[in-house]
């Protein structure tokens, strides 16, 4: 009986690190699934006439820009694109909140996120 928990533990381990390197697998999946839909994007304008620059180097509205009093402000584009972007990173199956930052959601929706995206 001994010999037989002590199998069940080893099994309950094992099926946890196999747990664990699924999961880290899809996540890796789907960054790398999302960079390949970059990369094609890049090269079909590249294809079409726009150069790799223009799409990667973001313009003046998109940058941070001096005031008048020496400091720093975030133009309203660039605000509103950051919000895009955590908006469409979390429908695209990943947590946005601070708990689970990155990592793929399993399990349906995350209410640390939900709130996040209400503020």
């Amino acid at each position: 009986m001994g010999q037989l928990e002590t199998h069940t533990g080893e099994l309950h381990a094992e099926l946890g690190a196999i747990k664990l390197k699924i999961k880290e697998l899809l996540e890796e999946n789907k960054r790398l699934s999302m960079e390949n839909q970059r990369l094609r994007k890049i090269l079909k304008r590249e294809t079409v006439g726009e150069s790799v620059e223009q799409v990667l180097v973001p313009t003046v509205n998109e940058q941070h820009q001096p005031s008048k009093s020496g400091q720093r402000d975030i133009s309203v584009a660039a605000v509103g694109e950051g919000y895009d972007n955590l908006a469409r990173l979390y429908h695209e199956g990943f947590h946005i909140c601070n708990v689970y930052y990155g990592h793929l959601r399993t399990e349906g929706d995350c209410l640390f996120c939900l709130s996040f995206l209400n503020k």
